[in-house]
């Protein structure tokens, strides 16, 4: 029998074959880094892929250490400031003091209905009291009368305003939660309607204010700031 007729570059398929089963590799690779981080599956462990060691996956959209932090602020802002203003609305001297009471009171009710309507939607736990600097702030206030009193509340309100008003900002612009996203339009909304009510009062001690915040952003009380834990994570129903 006569040999048939040599196969012609099976060197040249071979190598063909290599560089395309690199090439879908690489693809495989790319297509999973890109992978949108919700859709991923959990670790043995029952943790969430990794988009950092404190991001919580949520049906809306990963929850990230930062968004925790404001939905936790939000919350301690709504648990005291409200309490500030129905005060400025009695001790208060003047009418623009008075009304800016009425504003904070106003905004919290609102951003605290939604902010906890977002941790329940989350699985997270919120505190439900005020933190013990927050009650030193409410103690200051309470201590002082007339014209201090106006000055007082103020200033402290007017630089916690300020304090908070960077991290909706930056909520605003990183996160990738739906919940917080709109949860920060509205607090941008409300906060900085409550520094314009603030400034209009004239008793804005704005020395203190710029002092206090180079130091570290703590309003004009004498203590230690307090860090809050954590809020504890409970899965949504059906996940």
């Amino acid at each position: 029998m006569r040999p048939g007729p040599p196969v012609k570059g099976r060197g040249v398929v071979s190598g063909t074959g290599l560089i395309v089963m690199c090439l879908a590799a690489t693809l495989a690779a790319l297509v999973f880094s890109l992978w949108p981080y919700t859709d991923r599956p959990k670790t043995a462990s029952g943790a969430p892929g990794a988009l950092s060691a404190q991001t919580l996956r949520t049906r809306y959209g990963p929850l990230s250490a930062l968004d925790q932090e404001f939905l936790v602020k939000v919350r301690l802002a709504g648990l005291w400031e409200p309490a500030a203003g129905r005060q400025a609305r009695t001790k208060g001297t003047t009418p623009d003091v008075r009304t800016a009471g009425r504003r904070l009171v106003e905004g919290h009710r609102f951003l605290d209905e939604r902010v906890r309507g977002a941790a329940a939607q989350l699985g997270l736990t919120l505190p439900d009291a005020p933190d013990d600097q927050q009650k030193r702030w409410l103690t200051t206030l309470d201590e002082a009368r007339g014209a201090e009193y106006d000055r007082r509340f103020a200033t402290v309100l007017r630089l916690s305003q300020g304090q908070v008003f960077p991290v909706v900002a930056q909520v605003r612009a990183s996160t990738r939660n739906s919940l917080v996203r709109a949860l920060a339009d509205d607090a941008t909304k409300t906060v900085l309607g409550h520094i314009k009510a603030l400034e209009a009062t004239g008793d804005v001690d704005y020395d203190a204010v710029a002092r206090d915040m180079a130091d570290g952003g703590t309003p004009p009380v004498s203590s230690p700031p307090q860090t809050f834990p954590p809020p504890a994570f409970r899965p949504p129903p059906g996940q």
